[in-house]
């Protein structure tokens, strides 16, 4: 039940009936038009901007022209207590507390459905998260990506769409060559005492390899690892299945499986390079050309040579990208546009992409390269998960993978847990850095977000212990002519909000709003529960140990939508605290 989207609808049907009596001209199409929560100082439950939208082609005011929808509105609705225009032409509306306690029965016996956008057309969508390298442990400035690409796919779920979740393993390339060669050495240092080149700068130093070189010493007693060049292909396979073991375990930690693997290796091998590349040459989307030398680069020692080129520039990108070098080897992008392009031929409606703050450039190219082979220019949505600081003791703690000195997920979980670090990473936008303090995550205040829904929750289950119910069985009550206090319907008001919350997520892909809102409601809530302790008739269960059924009702609907909320979020509910 989404208020808003139901009185847009009548807001419509109001127009729509002056337009056939000749009253009110209409444009094609009524797409501006909205529904919006007004600001607190109004005092009012709706707002809409519909005397802004048509005052021009009406040849009225907004102001003139709200007052006369004003009147229509008022004799097309019961429920409305006062409607108040407000410059430049807003109309606010405020319903009658009727209305909240029919809001309140509709709510508990649709509880599976509140929330959900019920008219949306079900899509297919693919998110694509992660995609770290496959040569160690997650850190945290991969976990921060993990996290929203879950809860992206999370929303989706939530509204009933298909979704697959993707990690791509980029399992070719030089620094795959370098992994290899670090595990080999690791194990040479085991086998044979010879100590770790630790002054050769390409290879990963990090003390994690010493367990992947004992596990494949373990479990391939036969090969003979004394000659690197022998062993080479087998070796890399067995230490990225390492890699991928722990990257895994490593994601579980955090409450997340991917439903696909995709290797980039298998992509090169099976031709699906060439294959694309055929069928952008076909198009004539790619040349042959060269290219100035790249920013930082010192152009007097650059040397153009001729590559293969594709044409993003021609799809909004600043310049054209290399697909293929002059020594006949692929680029990087090359693979990427081989695997968009396996994407596209999977039949997903939407593809997502969650990237990481150092690939935010990279965007346009590979955005412009899903337009040349689908068509559409929308195909490909693309969120960036910016930088993580990790704060202790007001200190902070710094992350090279080189060095190995890293915090990784895994450190991250052990020093606050699965639902502080989901809950914690998704407490902001993900287009702006984020200050991870261990004190404030740990603290148990209103400081901490966390721990004040998961209150809130936890104070309503102790309301139905009391009462020797058990608060996730659903509720029957045959009559529901309650009677709310201004207090309860400034909350009721802030359930309201919750399919709303829930669009926008889902419409804009920021999942962010959803512990915001969360917290938001549980603030309200505990200003409310704070009431009864100067005023007795203000508790939930009086002196005789009972709860009348509007509070248990009232109560209920709160606890479906925290529960709801946590769960897309990925963060538990205790019962107690």
């Amino acid at each position: 039940m989404n208020i808003f989207d139901q009185y847009l609808d009548k807001i419509k049907k109001i127009i729509l009936d002056l337009s056939k009596k000749g009253n009110l001209i209409l444009p094609d199409k009524l797409d501006g038009i909205t529904s919006e929560i007004p600001p607190t100082k109004f005092n009012s439950d709706i707002s809409t901007n519909v005397a802004m939208v048509l005052s021009k082609l009406n040849k009225k005011s907004p102001i003139d022209l709200a007052n006369i929808l004003v009147e229509e509105i008022k004799k097309n609705d019961e429920m409305i207590e006062s409607i108040l225009v407000v410059k430049p032409g807003f109309i606010n509306i405020k319903f009658k507390p009727i209305y909240w306690t029919n809001f309140v029965e509709e709510i508990i016996k649709n509880s599976k459905l509140f929330g959900i956008n019920t008219k949306e057309k079900k899509k297919n969508y693919l998110v694509e998260f992660v995609s770290a390298n496959p040569t160690g442990p997650l850190h945290v400035g991969h976990c921060r990506g993990a996290i929203l690409g879950d809860v992206i796919a999370n929303i989706l779920l939530f509204n009933n769409h298909k979704v697959t979740k993707e990690y791509y393993v980029n399992d070719y390339g030089n620094q795959i060559i370098n992994f290899t060669k670090s595990v080999y050495f690791r194990i040479r240092e085991i086998l044979f005492n010879e100590a770790f080149p630790l002054d050769n700068e390409d290879l990963y130093p990090g003390d994690y390899l010493i367990e992947f070189a004992k596990n494949i010493i373990n479990s391939n007693k036969k090969i003979d690892f004394k000659d690197f060049d022998k062993v080479s292909d087998i070796l890399t396979s067995l230490s990225i299945e390492e890699a991928l073991k722990l990257i895994k375990k490593n994601l579980n930690s955090l409450g997340i499986n991917h439903d696909n693997f995709i290797s980039e290796k298998k992509l090169v091998t099976n031709k699906e390079v060439e294959k694309v590349v055929s069928f952008l040459e076909k198009n004539k989307f790619v040349y042959k050309g060269k290219i100035k030398a790249p920013a930082g680069e010192d152009s007097d020692k650059w040397v153009e040579r001729e590559q293969l080129l594709f044409k993003s520039t021609d799809f909004g990108d600043d310049k054209d990208r290399v697909l293929q070098k002059s020594d006949g080897s692929w680029t990087y992008f090359a693979s990427d546009v081989a695997y968009h392009n396996n994407k596209l031929d999977r039949k997903f409606d939407y593809l997502i992409n969650i990237l990481g703050a150092d690939h935010a450039g990279y965007i346009t190219r590979i955005s412009s390269s899903v337009e040349a082979l689908s068509g559409s220019k929308g195909k490909l949505i693309c969120k960036v998960s910016q930088l993580v600081k990790l704060i202790k003791d007001k200190k902070p703690f710094k992350m090279s993978k080189r060095k190995g000195d890293y915090i990784t997920v895994d450190d991250l979980i052990n020093e606050v847990g699965k639902d502080a670090t989901r809950f914690i990473m998704l407490n902001r936008s993900s287009d702006v850095e984020l200050d991870f303090d261990f004190d404030n995550v740990i603290e148990k205040s209103k400081e901490n977000p966390l721990y004040y829904v998961q209150y809130c929750y936890a104070r309503i289950a102790s309301v139905f212990r009391h009462i020797d119910k058990d608060l996730k069985s659903n509720i029957k009550i045959k009559q529901y002519n309650f009677q709310y206090s201004d207090d309860e319907i400034n909350i009721l008001k802030k359930l309201s909000e919750w399919p709303k919350c829930i669009d926008i997520a889902t419409n804009k892909l920021e999942p962010h709003r959803i512990p915001t809102y969360l917290y938001e409601l549980s603030s309200l809530f505990h200003s409310y529960w704070n009431l009864g302790k100067e005023s007795p008739e203000k508790r939930f269960i009086n002196d005789q140990k009972k709860i009348t059924d509007d509070k248990l009702i009232f109560l209920k609907v709160i606890s479906n939508v925290v529960k709801s909320g946590m769960d897309i979020v990925g963060v538990s509910t205790p019962d107690k605290m």
